[in-house]
């Protein structure tokens, strides 16, 4: 009885439950705080606060866990909305400006993925560089320049809803996190993943094949961000090359509040999508009682180092308590 005591209290103190908790108790927050939050007409539009930034969360998960990182997903968006702009000057055919966008942004991650496997540069220092160079090749083909020549339909994307509350972001964004989940958590894919994000050496030695892995890691998050941006562009009706401004930021940062460790090795899939609920649900929930932008990024900021600290602090203690 004491061993299936102990797994379930394990269970309970698993870093997703408390995240969970977490999402339940700013619900509720935010239905005490507004009156209009628990309307349909909001809860559907709660989700374009997170969907696009999780979106790209998700492979950005799979690459950490793989002791890599791109920061040059939200200059990806943006070269891939001005490239979709473009086309959309000369074309009305929705497949062949998103068909455009999405190829972009695999060759923007088959860059990243070349520069860090086969030249050997460290990938922060490498999706630094090219986060500089996919944001200038933006602005020096748009300029100041906005461009609006999008078909009709291809708002639908981004502000269309598939059924009732539930918007075409969100099923493309549940969809794209059950795909990653089993491929982290129920094959050998995931855990070769965590084998090279515990020690690339070993898994090298191991036979994996590290640096496919690796490379196509990167093409994964590049695409996820072309299709984030064919949903933002397509919410905003517009493209402009500062689009998705320091959104890496908080890309990492719901990948990070999602349990992932910074050091690879070690996450899961479950825990991003509660913390892109999460920062989804404290951003609107603000918005709703009418605080300003900079308040809202004050507060996430606090909210990030206090729930990521205070775990860390717990255990601290624990381990202090019996050498007291």
């Amino acid at each position: 009885m004491n061993k299936f005591a102990n797994i379930g209290l394990r269970r309970l103190l698993r870093w997703e439950v408390f995240l969970a908790l977490v999402v339940a108790a700013d619900f509720a927050l935010n239905v005490r705080l507004s009156p209009y939050f628990l309307s349909s007409e909001t809860l559907a539009d709660v989700s374009f606060n997170f969907t696009e930034k999780a979106l790209v969360a998700l492979p950005m998960a799979l690459l950490i866990i793989a002791g890599e990182i791109d920061i040059s997903v939200a200059a990806t968006m943006a070269l891939t909305s001005v490239c979709m702009g473009l086309l959309a000057t000369r074309t009305t055919s929705l497949s062949a400006i998103v068909g455009c966008g999405l190829a972009v942004g695999l060759l923007a991650g088959a860059v990243n993925g070349t520069l860090v496997t086969r030249w050997r540069v460290p990938a922060i220092v490498a999706t630094i560089g090219t986060m500089s160079l996919y944001r200038g090749i933006a602005y020096g083909i748009l300029g100041d320049r906005v461009l609006k020549a999008y078909p009709p339909a291809f708002a639908f994307f981004g502000q269309g809803y598939i059924a009732g509350p539930v918007s075409f972001e969100l099923l493309l964004f549940a969809l794209a996190a059950v795909l990653c989940s089993l491929y982290l958590h129920r094959t050998e894919f995931g855990r070769r993943l965590v084998a090279i994000g515990c020690n690339r050496t070993a898994a090298e030695m191991a036979g994996v094949r590290v640096n496919r892995y690796r490379f196509w890691l990167f093409v994964a998050t590049g695409v996820a961000s072309a299709a984030a941006s064919v949903l933002l562009t397509s919410r905003l009706g517009s493209t402009r090359p500062s689009i998705a401004q320091g959104m890496e930021l908080d890309i990492i940062s719901i990948v990070i509040l999602g349990g992932v460790a910074i050091t690879g090795g070690r996450g899961s899939i479950a825990g991003v999508v509660l913390a892109g609920i999460l920062t989804g649900l404290a951003i609107f929930g603000l918005g709703l009682i009418n605080v300003p932008g900079v308040v809202i990024s004050l507060l996430m900021g606090a909210l990030l180092i206090l729930i990521v600290g205070s775990p860390i602090l717990a255990r601290r203690l624990a381990r202090a308590r019996p050498r007291a």
